[in-house]
């Protein structure tokens, strides 16, 4: 484990800004002790949460104050443009200075995915970023579906791409060597999907640092077939969004249907112990998180409405990306597919 590390928080985005991101903050450094976050925001609202709080004098939460903050309804191209001292641009001005290792943001998506191109910069030879995230499954692990939003559209190298960096992303967090990549598709037979799907699929059965295993179609996403999942960012969003509809829902039925009647109610106080751990299961917050991959930096985009205890786990994931040396691995990888490219062609 790293020693000395140091997380940004953008602490005014979101729909709740600090009324969850600083008990998720004050919560994260007393779980870590090697944890120092440095909390982006106005300075008077922060200090009055975190004294609220009796963390006012924490020596692991620094305070920077930025006198600006990025709205929802903020135009990507206006946020750049300006909102240079907003709570979300000086995160990410910290990570590219070396001063924190990792950004963390619920704020504005758009507004994010266009400031951290334009300030980190893209690694070498990736052509756009990818939002990337867990999802449970069947199995013991999760799969890892990208990209959920960065790109509505996509072509076939930048599939083919996704494809590299979710293995690596997947092949860190799971513990191995070859994880099985798959494209999302609307079938599994090679005739289906539009041209870019079946080029996609060539330069991944092509590539030498890939295991393709061919396409999944939307009932595949929680089997464990696949350890990751590649498709456009408008197709993934939306699968993200439903799957956290139907583990809200089943939930939901299923706490109505327990409170129904006397019997049921008396079963359900038998069942507690299962049920919790069902839930904590498919919990959409203990996934909150998402990685902007592809960048000269960590970046982590948390959901816009996260709970403090959603926030918490979007900083667990960014400790979890430094530790890891995400951009460094992926950075290799690209150069060795290269090098690859080039020997082929030089012959």
């Amino acid at each position: 484990m790293l020693t000395n590390l140091t997380i940004a928080l953008d602490m005014m985005g979101g729909d709740y800004g600090p009324r969850s991101s600083i008990p998720a903050a004050v919560n994260a450094v007393n779980a870590n002790a090697d944890l120092r976050l440095i909390l982006c925001g106005n300075e008077q609202v922060i200090s009055k949460e975190l004294e609220s709080l009796d963390s006012l004098s924490h020596s692991r939460l620094i305070i920077r104050h930025c006198s600006q903050v990025v709205t929802n309804s903020c135009e990507p191209s206006s946020a750049v443009r300006s909102k240079k001292d907003s709570s979300m641009r000086v995160a990410l001005d910290l990570v590219k200075s070396g001063e924190a290792q990792a950004c963390v943001s619920a704020g504005n998506t758009g507004a994010l995915l266009f400031m951290a191109h334009y300030v980190l910069k893209m690694l070498p030879g990736v052509k756009r970023p990818a939002l990337i995230s867990a999802v449970p499954t069947e199995r013991k692990n999760p799969v890892y579906l990208l990209d959920l939003g960065a790109n509505v559209h996509c072509d076939a190298q930048t599939l083919y791409q996704f494809g590299i960096m979710g293995s690596v992303v997947a092949g860190q967090a799971l513990g191995c060597d070859n994880p099985k990549v798959s494209l999302l598709n609307i079938g599994s037979e090679d005739i289906k999907g539009h041209e870019d799907i079946k080029q996609a699929a060539q330069l991944m059965q092509q590539c030498d640092h890939l295991n393709y295993i061919g396409y999944s179609e939307g009932s595949d996403i929680f089997t464990g077939k696949s350890d990751v999942i590649v498709c456009e960012g408008f197709v993934g969003n939306v699968a993200l969004k439903t799957c956290e509809g139907i583990a809200k829902l089943i939930m939901f039925k299923l706490t109505k249907a327990l409170q129904k009647h006397f019997f049921y109610k008396c079963l359900a106080f038998m069942l507690q112990p299962v049920i919790k751990k069902l839930y904590k299961r498919v919990n959409p917050d203990q996934y909150n998180g998402a990685s902007l991959v592809g960048l000269r930096g960590i970046v982590v985009k948390s959901h816009g409405n996260a709970s403090a205890k959603a926030f918490h786990a979007a900083i667990d994931e960014a400790v979890r990306e430094v530790e890891r040396q995400l951009p460094e691995k992926i950075a290799a990888i690209f150069d060795q597919t290269h090098s690859t490219k080039k020997v082929a062609t030089d012959d």
